[in-house]
C-alpha cells in the first residue's frame, strides 16, 4: 500500500525514483490483499501485478532510503545491516514522530482506508524530508511485513 501511494506521489515529477516494497518476513510472490488493491484502484493506482518478496542485502545496499512501518521492522533491519542503519527509518519519522503504522491485514475495507489516509498524510507532510534523505540516488524503499 505504502509503495503504491509513494509511487503515485512522485509520479510525474522531474526526478526519477525507484520505489519498491519488500517484507522482512515476507513469502515470495503473494499478491496484495484484495482490500489493498481495491482501495488503491479508487485512487487510480494499480498494484495488481505486484508480488511480495523478502528484503535482501542487495536491496539494502542499493537504496539510499529505506522506510518501514513499524519500530520492530526498523530495529530488525538496523540489527541485520548495521553498516546501513543510518538510512533506515520509520515512515512516521519523516514527520518527526516514532509511531507504528498499524497493518490493516485481517481488517475491514474501512481499516485499509484509515491506514491509507495515515500514510498519505505522512507522505504529504514528510515529502520534503523523504526527498532530502533519498537525494543520494533518488530511490526509496518501503518495507512491509
Amino acid at each position: 500500500m505504502a509503495m503504491g501511494l509513494l509511487r503515485a506521489k512522485v509520479a510525474g515529477g522531474t526526478e526519477e525514483w525507484r520505489v519498491e516494497s519488500a517484507g522482512i518476513w515476507a513469502q515470495r510472490g503473494l499478491p496484495p490483499a484484495s482490500y489493498t488493491v481495491e482501495m488503491l484502484l479508487k485512487r487510480g493506482i494499480d498494484l495488481s501485478d505486484y508480488g511480495s518478496r523478502a528484503v535482501t542485502s542487495e536491496m539494502i545496499q542499493d537504496f539510499y532510503l529505506i522506510l518501514v512501518m513499524e519500530r520492530n521492522q526498523r530495529e530488525a533491519l538496523r540489527s541485520a545491516f548495521p553498516l546501513h542503519a543510518s538510512k533506515i527509518f520509520m515512515l512516521s519519522e519523516m514527520i518527526g514522530k516514532k509511531l507504528d503504522i498499524v497493518d490493516p491485514i485481517g481488517g475491514t475495507l474501512a481499516d485499509f482506508e484509515d491506514t491509507a489516509r495515515e500514510i498519505e498524510q505522512i507522505l504529504e507532510k514528510g515529502y520534503v524530508r523523504i526527498r532530502k534523505l533519498a537525494a543520494g540516488g533518488k530511490t526509496a524503499s518501503l518495507s512491509k511485513r
